[in-house]
């Protein structure tokens, strides 16, 4: 039997931007990936919809598989064959247990590579403004954890060679036991006045940091009730983050945001959303799938040319039609001279994406105002149009257009379908935690949001693109807090922050 391989992947401490380009090509390869607490899900998005996704967090208290467990299922599945991505939390080898997975590997004699990812000693700090090294402060960095084997009869931590070595101190886990940590260090002869910050959640849009000395930030910890994941911080790099505070001072920084849209357009919202510093989340309420009569829509498409104008009004609708054009043609000019029209900049940029210019777009991305300015371009009577749209979508432009005397065909390029899964945690985070806002995107993603009768919290805002989608709000008997002016996703993004404080 062939036998596969392991690629033990550093999936970063939790921004999904911090993955390297070597672990996002492998996840894109891979048969099965096995994936831990501290890997954030949505890194998931890069794996095949055919591959096996294996969950085997590990939280203080709770294993889902031991870790001898975890090592046979990797030997059982490159042993029959399978591309698998170890996905672990910050980089592998350093206090990843990345090196125990890579012995039980070696010893069965199956291949494997390691992937080194960025670390949480390193990243946690900086995102909460503290350079761990800096030629004023420090010429050395010590990183050691605060979770030893539980096995092993005693600490084999040298707090004495800790407090001993000048420059700073990272500790990796181990926050529950920061007061005794503390003391330890302590006792070993580190001053009490020694500036200490703790970051929890670094790097994502739920990070917290929590400053002080090594005197009281147990104290502080308790008070505030810091739990884990987080990184604890120890020497003079700490003051440097009331300058260096770059991260958690964005203008939405600790706002929970759910991001209602399928699960591949999630990302442009969220992106926006995160670079304002928004704790922003994936909601998937819909997914794209083909139409049902496919073998209808080739047809339509094959006959683009025979139109004098093709009208796309979403960007989904563009990518359905273009993937089925180029499967029936290899060359873009068999397009002929249909003239293509565009609802909205994003439909417009995809259009554009495939080297076609847009010949018509309204200035407001309604169908309607597509009606209004193809009588301002053209003589609408007799005009052949062929209209790429969702199957369910609002009627009102084929129906004016013909009222107005075109001959209009629909072609039926996808269909949105109720999401069921929760790959990215998604649906449970909002269960769980809640949201200061919930943004939605199109009329299926609220009537799909509804149907998951998810209970809503206090205090939470709405956020809608435009006013169909408002009025399907109001319709459910949701309430429109938020609306964007522009209705495209930098307006929507520009309307939420706004109106949050």
């Amino acid at each position: 039997m062939t036998h596969g391989i392991c690629y033990l992947v550093g999936a970063g401490p939790g921004d999904p931007g911090l993955l390297t380009l070597r672990g996002k090509a492998l996840l894109e390869r891979a048969d099965v990936v096995v994936y831990d607490y501290l890997s954030n899900p949505e890194l998931l998005r890069h794996v095949p919809g055919s591959a096996e996704k294996i969950y085997v967090g590990k939280k203080a208290g709770a294993h889902t598989l031991t870790q001898a467990e975890i090592n046979a299922l990797l030997v059982e599945k490159i042993g029959a064959g399978k591309t698998v991505v170890r996905l672990k939390g910050g980089d592998p080898f350093i206090f990843g247990r990345g090196g125990e997975e890579a012995l039980a590997l070696a010893g069965a004699g199956l291949k494997f590579e390691v992937v080194p990812g960025v670390s949480a000693a390193i990243a946690g700090p900086a995102y909460a403004g503290i350079p761990v090294t800096h030629r004023g402060c420090n010429t050395t960095l010590t990183i050691f954890t605060g979770h030893e084997d539980p096995a092993k009869p005693e600490s084999t931590l040298d707090y004495a060679a800790i407090a001993r070595t000048p420059g700073t101190k990272v500790m990796l886990m181990g926050v529950e036991r920061i007061g005794t940590i503390a003391d330890s260090l302590a006792q070993a002869g580190l001053s009490a006045a020694t500036p200490a910050a703790l970051v929890r959640w670094a790097t994502t849009g739920r990070q917290q940091t929590l400053a002080g000395t090594l005197g009281d930030i147990a104290a502080l910890a308790a008070e505030a009730d810091f739990k884990a994941p987080a990184v604890a911080v120890f020497g003079e790099v700490v003051d440097l983050r009331e300058t260096l505070n770059w991260f958690e001072t964005r203008p939405l920084f600790g706002k929970r945001i759910a991001v209602t849209r399928t699960r591949k357009q999630a990302g442009a919202l969220i992106d926006q959303l995160r670079e304002l510093g928004a704790d922003a989340y994936e909601l998937p309420t819909i997914r794209i799938e083909p139409p049902k009569n496919k073998r209808e829509f080739y047809q339509l498409v094959s006959d683009a040319h025979e139109y004098d104008w093709l009208i796309f009004t979403s960007p989904n609708g563009v990518e359905a039609f273009f993937e089925a054009f180029f499967t029936l043609f290899k060359d873009a000019r068999s397009i002929g001279g249909v003239r293509i029209a565009a609802i909205g900049p994003a439909t417009a940029e995809k259009v554009r994406s495939f080297h076609l210019d847009v010949d018509l777009q309204p200035e407001k991305y309604v169908a309607e105002e597509i009606v209004k300015a193809l009588q301002a371009e053209v003589t609408i009577d007799n005009l052949k149009i062929l209209l790429a749209r969702a199957e369910g979508a609002r009627e009102v432009l084929a129906t004016e257009l013909e009222r107005l005397g075109a001959i209009v065909d629909e072609a039926i390029a996808y269909r949105t379908v109720p999401e069921t899964g929760d790959v990215s945690g998604g649906i449970a985070r909002f269960r769980e935690e809640g949201a200061d806002a919930i943004a939605f995107t199109s009329s299926s993603t609220v009537e799909n949001f509804v149907a998951l009768k998810l209970p809503l919290p206090a205090n939470l805002k709405t956020a809608s693109i435009g006013p169909i989608t408002s009025a399907t709000m109001r319709k459910l008997a949701l309430d429109v807090d938020i609306e964007a002016t522009v209705h495209d996703i930098p307006g929507l993004v520009k309307a939420i922050r706004s109106a949050l404080p």
